[in-house]
């Protein structure tokens, strides 16, 4: 057990460490639920391909800073922009003539576009693990637990963009368009909303956020062309624990595997830490299927 692993460290700090790595780890996992969250409250269907697009933005990242030699901020920025971009282009041209097809047909689509994006980053990247060569990255103390500056950013970061979602689904414009997608396409249509322009947006932000949060993983740990889809386990995991279509609930579901995966490690071997994820999704789906905030009657998806 890793309490006896550790020399010099009490079972309380080892404890705090975990529960500390349990946060930063469910910061990057809401960041990459949220955008998944809000394509399902808008279009009711599951993007398979989320995680691809969030590997796709840690590579946009990583190539910014390590070819162009832009500062991290910078790359990471436009990075999160030029993926956004990329959502909103996979929407055109691979989901928007499926809009009315059978749901089947749009996850199946959703699948070979993840193939096509891990293939493209693997032919243009090849297949090795990349780091990014940061400075400055030695870990700092406070109280019991370690934290690296990438890891305060992951806290950092996650508390913004969760604020700044809260103030743009609440507080404006395009915000209640989007929940009004959510409470039915073909209502908001007919009350005057540009639809395609608000699933346009929901693409585009969503696949911001999930840059956001391959870029944080690929500077906390390492880059590889086969990462998207351990974020889209995660991400997925935290939906359907939170309710497939609530933003919220996807934020604490993100929470709630992050720091289970984690403290898991107390007890199982850390090579079996990603299975947790696994496990809590299967739980989940036979003993409540609808989420913890989730609807049971089919269609009533929330984003909030």
């Amino acid at each position: 057990m890793l309490r006896y692993a550790v020399s010099g460290r009490t079972s309380v700090s080892i404890f705090a460490q975990l529960l500390v790595n349990g946060l930063i780890a469910g910061g990057t996992y809401a960041l990459a639920a949220v955008g998944y969250s809000m394509v399902y409250g808008a279009l009711k269907f599951i993007n398979f391909a989320h995680g691809s697009v969030a590997m796709v933005g840690a590579y946009t990242a990583f190539v910014l800073v390590a070819f162009l030699k832009l500062p991290v901020i910078v790359a990471f920025l436009a990075a999160m922009a030029l993926t956004a971009v990329l959502g909103v282009f996979v929407e055109r041209v691979a989901y928007r003539p499926l809009r009315r097809a059978p749901k089947l047909a749009s996850l199946t689509t959703a699948i070979a576009v993840s193939f096509v994006l891990d293939a493209s980053v693997m032919i243009l990247m090849g297949a090795d693990i990349r780091t990014f060569s940061l400075t400055g990255m030695s870990s700092f103390q406070l109280g019991p637990v370690f934290v690296t500056p990438v890891q305060a950013a992951i806290v950092a970061t996650s508390l913004v963009f969760m604020v700044a979602l809260y103030w743009l689904l609440t507080r404006t414009k395009l915000g209640k368009a989007i929940r009004a997608v959510a409470d039915g396409v073909n209502l908001a249509e007919i009350s005057g909303i540009n639809t395609n322009l608000v699933i346009s947006s929901v693409f585009a932000i969503g696949s911001a956020l999930a840059a956001a949060a391959g870029a944080l993983i690929g500077m906390d740990t390492n880059l590889q062309p086969t990462m998207g889809f351990i974020i889209t386990v995660k991400a997925f995991a935290a939906v359907v624990l939170g309710g497939l279509g609530n933003v919220w609930g996807a934020v604490v579901g993100a929470f709630v595997i992050g720091i289970a995966e984690n403290l898991g490690v107390w007890y199982i071997p850390p090579v079996w830490k990603d299975s947790i994820a696994y496990g809590i999704l299967i739980l989940v789906l036979f003993f409540r299927p609808a989420g913890i905030f989730g609807k049971k009657e089919e269609g009533q998806a929330t984003v909030l």
